[in-house]
């Protein structure tokens, strides 16, 4: 028989050379993934996807987490490389369908976050900004916290501190003054909310706060406000 015959662990085979290959070395057989993909025969290429549908897709995922913005809708789109033109043309759509409206998400966040986390309207309004709600809108949607909704809200969160709080009552004081600014309250409310807490709170905390001068420490907390660089 032809062919060149090669040693193997079993004995000798002889079997012919393949095509093409002079010495009859066996040519490695390509897997299927070294395969090219190519379309059955009469099937249609797969198209470019469309970049309004793939807008679409993204902005859908991102509404699903949460409600989002305006703003945070186009900056989610200009991530992916998504076009102005056809990212203004989505959510021109879905401004009108009301899918987006950042006035209801106003509302809604302002409703959720003050009763929730007890903000106050400086915080409320900086979140609210930094999600590109317009100023306007924004205002709106605080109008239903006046003075004394956080003045009540700053008592309650004071209220509910104090009952684990541990320590000497000027301690205390400086401590639940520093979590109301925190979360946004004015000095003068978060001054006489805590030193009112206090001095329903024990007789020595009583003794503590009839010492303390909420209008004149609010004016000094303001005046230091005022000299602090933006």
């Amino acid at each position: 028989m032809a062919g060149r015959r090669a040693r193997t662990g079993r004995g000798w085979d002889a079997s012919p050379p393949r095509a093409g290959d002079d010495t009859g070395t066996p040519r490695p057989r390509r897997g299927r993934r070294d395969r090219a993909v190519e379309p059955e025969p009469g099937e249609a290429p797969t198209p470019p996807r469309d970049e309004a549908e793939l807008a679409r897709e993204i902005c859908l995922r991102q509404l699903a987490v949460r409600p989002r913005t305006r703003a945070e809708l186009a900056g989610a789109l200009a991530r992916k490389g998504i076009s102005e033109e056809t990212a203004e043309q989505v959510l021109d759509r879905y401004d009108e369908v009301g899918i987006v409206d950042d006035a209801a998400f106003a509302r809604a966040w302002v409703s959720s976050r003050h009763a929730g986390r007890g903000l106050a309207r400086r915080a409320l309004a900086n979140e609210l900004r930094q999600r590109g709600v317009d100023g306007e809108v924004a205002g709106e949607a605080l109008d239903g916290i006046d003075e004394e909704t956080e003045a009540d809200t700053a008592r309650a969160l004071v209220d509910r501190k104090l009952r684990t709080a541990r320590g000497e009552p000027d301690a205390v004081f400086r401590r639940m003054v520093g979590m109301l600014a925190r979360k946004g309250y004015p000095a003068g409310v978060a001054i006489r909310a805590v030193k009112d807490a206090l001095a329903a709170q024990s007789a020595e905390a009583a003794e503590f706060a009839e010492h303390i001068d909420a209008d004149a420490l609010a004016d000094a907390e303001n005046d230091l406000d005022t000299r602090r660089p933006d």
